[in-house]
């Protein structure tokens, strides 16, 4: 067992993409990281320009320059995040070889959601979620887009079938969220449950008022 294995035992791919909502996905692997996990980071081009717009953050464009631009702004563990470029075949996600334990697209676009339903792996990206899911791994895709057409909804319908978990960006309002930041973690909060990874983020339907979350 390698050192970098032995130390994190869990590996979560998160992938970026050009759909509105890029504070999901920064959020969500800000709490991966908090929470002691490795997380392999891929950022489409798309989703550079949107960072730009909705966050004022200009990623660098070179792999490596992102690499240490993130785990500097996500306070990474040396090893801990890993940003791999749109057409670096060499990395673990491109191969069966070496899966994650899970991906989360967040936020995907209709056109990453296209791709992934039909197999056809032209980026990094689409390749990772193609990966995941022969596999056998948890796949996620945060969806953000409205009104959704019959062809994003048959796209959905047969990831699902698949085993792919469809979670749109839709947050809820019974926990009377007062930040925006609230409305990010709520979305935030769901992915990790669904990767059984402890979050603090938010208290839990049914629970006291002022109760500790978990």
């Amino acid at each position: 067992m390698s050192a970098a294995k032995s130390r994190w035992e869990r590996t979560v791919t998160v992938a970026l993409t050009g759909a509105s909502g890029t504070q999901y996905g920064l959020r969500l692997a800000e709490c991966l990281v908090g929470a002691g996990v490795r997380v392999y980071l891929l950022v489409s081009q798309a989703a550079q320009v949107v960072l730009k717009l909705e966050v004022g953050l200009e990623v660098p464009a070179q792999a490596a320059a992102a690499e240490a631009w993130f785990a500097e702004r996500l306070a990474a563990a040396p090893g801990q995040l890993r940003v791999f470029g749109r057409q670096q075949w060499t990395a673990p996600v491109a191969s069966g070889s070496n899966p994650p334990d899970a991906m989360v697209v967040c936020p995907c676009t209709t056109g990453t959601l296209s791709s992934i339903a039909a197999g056809l792996s032209d980026d990094l990206i689409d390749r990772a979620a193609d990966v995941v899911m022969k596999e056998g791994r948890k796949l996620i895709l945060v969806i953000r887009e409205t009104p959704l057409t019959t062809i994003h909804l048959e796209n959905m319908l047969r990831l699902a079938r698949a085993g792919v978990v469809i979670m749109p960006a839709s947050p809820g309002f019974y926990f009377r969220p007062t930040r925006v930041e609230d409305l990010v973690d709520f979305i935030v909060a769901r992915v990790l449950d669904h990767l059984a990874v402890p979050h603090r983020l938010l208290g839990r339907w049914g629970e006291p008022q002022g109760a500790d979350p978990t």
